[in-house]
């Protein structure tokens, strides 16, 4: 007898359907998975039987046969285990396969018919609900991050019987409920307060500008001067994540199999250690997997120390930088993983740190700062909007001044910033004025005469680029929108010029 259990499966960061075609016949006893299932695909006979015989039932002693359809996309993980155990209870009599119409299943079982929770469901989901799928069957464990999917039916269960049972009509149960409002709420009382720096105006301005428009930034100062500080208090100031950012965001995290809760409700921060290879960080493998720069999608990515990466692991970012995308090819195919994330960098000015300390003396040669900064490559330095000098705080004002402004006040004028960018961005596909290329520019830029002339005269002396001028344009106007001005003036272009060409960095 034949039955088809619906499932699914991931390829990149999207779900696809998957038919669990399973057939028992006469024969001699056989247990065959076919349609490209990788080892641990393989292995589910094992898991299968034991689940299906220690929950009461007695597995069919014929020629079974599971194919994976489609059979050309290579199967990978345990998910399969649940829609291959369900068929063959169906295609036992035990489970009448009528009741399995607009339901799929996904899930790892334990020997004794336990369900475990499988990486993935999200994206699984949403492909599901695309195609017209009423319920979605799921391990306990993964029926929060299912159910924030609107318009389909998740049932998590913790053991295969229950399923049996439910299927049959012998136990009642109702689809999990969630409320996205709650679920999107961020605690952020453990990152810190920018009131807790004190001192640092001009590196938290660069920050609040940075937060405002989604700018990439590099902090470079002495050791102790408060640049790692500085920026894991960043994502205090940032605007919260939209439903649709942190469905992205959490698709990505689901896949990579690091998601922690049911949803990513805060923008990430990855700050991973120079000591990290370039395929962790940009991603790939034999079995392609988001990297870094994808783990930070629509948050930040704090690279800390920044000359001691590997040259080779820093310039593997550029393209990422630039297109917001990851593309990895393989024999098998194309695989894009997005990486639209925020670079914010600290960097040392020199082997020792010092160079730029007025207390303390440099031991370094020019050689050696060459070599050390060297690593930073003028492509990479280009694709960074701002560069601030961070100074060492005085004693004195460590000891007696007052707290700093506090993220909550920060934090108003940023999202103010960005409602401004919102409505000046709500008939295009972008959000942010890092986002906008140079026909927004011309188109949105709102840059009077005066200040076009101010930027003409700084490329002619500072020799830039035609991406850093651009760039120069996007945090002028930025920083005009902190001020609530329709119009970008010399003022906004000469600081967003200073904070580009910084004379101790380039």
């Amino acid at each position: 007898m034949l039955s088809v259990v619906k499932s699914g499966g991931t390829y990149g960061i999207n779900g696809y359907v998957v038919d669990v075609e399973v057939n028992i016949s006469q024969g001699l006893p056989q247990f065959t998975v076919v349609g490209l299932p990788d080892t641990a695909v393989k292995e589910s006979r094992e898991r299968v039987r034991s689940a299906i015989e220690n929950i009461g039932y007695k597995f069919p002693v014929k020629k079974i046969t599971v194919n994976l359809a489609p059979a050309d996309v290579l199967k990978i993980g345990t998910l399969y285990d649940l829609p291959i155990s369900v068929g063959i209870l169906a295609s036992s009599g035990i489970i009448n396969e009528n009741d399995l119409k607009d339901t799929a299943f996904i899930g790892e079982l334990a020997l004794n018919g336990d369900l475990r929770g499988v990486k993935g469901v999200l994206p699984i989901a949403i492909k599901l609900k695309e195609a017209g799928f009423k319920r979605f069957i799921v391990p306990l464990e993964n029926e929060e991050e299912a159910a924030i999917v609107n318009g389909l039916d998740v049932y998590g269960f913790s053991n295969l019987k229950e399923i049996v049972m439910f299927l049959n009509g012998d136990l009642e149960k109702q689809p999990k409920k969630v409320d996205v409002d709650e679920v999107l709420e961020c605690n952020l009382d453990h990152i810190g307060d920018f009131a807790e720096v004190k001192g640092q105006y001009t590196v938290k301005k660069a920050l609040e500008i940075a937060a405002a428009g989604f700018h990439n930034l590099l902090m470079i100062g002495s050791p102790g001067s408060g640049k790692t500080m500085l920026a894991r208090r960043f994502l205090s100031i940032l605007p919260p994540l939209t439903f649709q950012e942190a469905i992205e965001v959490t698709k990505i995290h689901s896949i990579a199999g690091v998601l922690k809760d049911n949803i990513v409700r805060c923008r990430p921060f990855r700050a991973p250690h120079h000591t990290i290879s370039d395929i962790a960080l940009i991603g790939g493998g034999s079995f392609p997997k988001p990297g870094e720069v994808s783990l930070a999608h629509n948050g930040v990515l704090f690279l800390d120390e920044l000359p001691e990466f590997k040259k080779s692991t820093l310039e593997v970012l550029r393209q990422p930088l630039e297109d917001k995308v990851v593309s990895i090819s393989r024999a098998s195919g194309k695989i894009e993983f997005p990486a639209n994330f925020q670079l914010i960098a600290a960097a040392n000015p020199c082997p020792c740190g010092y160079k730029l300390d007025p207390k303390k003396e440099c031991r370094c040669t020019p050689a050696e700062i060459k070599r050390y900064l060297g690593k930073i490559s003028g492509p990479l330095l280009d694709r960074i909007d701002l560069a601030v000098t961070v100074l060492p705080v005085a004693p004195e004002e460590l000891a007696n001044k007052p707290e700093g402004e506090p993220s909550a006040k920060i934090r108003d004028r940023v999202l103010k910033a960005v409602e401004i960018q919102r409505n000046r961005f709500k008939n295009e596909n972008i959000k942010f004025n890092s986002q906008m290329t140079p026909t927004h520019i011309e188109e949105y830029g709102n840059i009077t005469k005066e200040a076009k002339d101010v930027m003409l005269n700084a490329t002619k002396r500072f020799n830039l680029t035609a991406r850093s001028f651009h760039k120069v344009l996007k945090v002028a106007r930025t920083i005009a929108d902190l001020e609530n001005s329709e119009k970008v003036l010399p003022k906004h272009v000469f600081e967003a010029i200073n904070y580009k060409v910084n004379e101790n960095l380039f």
